[in-house]
């Protein structure tokens, strides 16, 4: 099994560690058996953080429940589940336009998609874990070993 320092973990997967989605006990049991600080960039950090409060805007979780969710996600990266991850945007984001100008034409990869995978790559990461199969296929097709939980 990959370490944690060595996945992307993309922001709609990690989600599914705060709301209570189709995917979520697998993503909790998997999240449970890999050990060390994931690896998240800052938007990603943002992803997250708006969709638990989309899932508010949406009336799938109450006020109450939002306000915990938040909690819990800020908790976790004070606890040291996560590890903020910063990179050099203008590298990333040529990255994605390449990415973008190779594989969405076939691929159909959208443009935060392609964000997640120009990311991994640009911070030397070997592993991608996403549950959208257009960027699992991306992931794969620039090198990249990808996980579904």
């Amino acid at each position: 099994m990959a370490t944690a320092d060595s996945i992307y973990v993309d922001p709609s997967a990690l989600l599914k560690l705060y709301l209570h989605q189709s995917e979520s006990a697998a993503m909790n049991a998997w999240r449970g058996r890999t050990k060390g600080a994931l690896v998240v960039t800052h938007h990603g950090r943002v992803e997250v953080v708006n969709g638990i409060c989309l899932a508010a805007h949406r009336r799938e979780i109450a006020g109450e429940a939002l306000a915990d969710t938040l909690v819990s996600f800020d908790e976790d990266f004070a606890d040291g589940f996560y590890r903020l991850a910063d990179l050099l945007w203008r590298a990333t984001l040529n990255r994605a336009a390449e990415l973008s100008r190779i594989y969405s034409p076939t691929l159909g990869t959208r443009s935060l998609d392609v964000l997640h995978v120009a990311s991994a790559l640009e911070l030397e990461l070997r592993s991608f874990v996403t549950y959208d199969e257009r960027q699992k296929e991306l992931a794969r097709a620039v090198g990249l070993k990808t996980l579904t939980p």
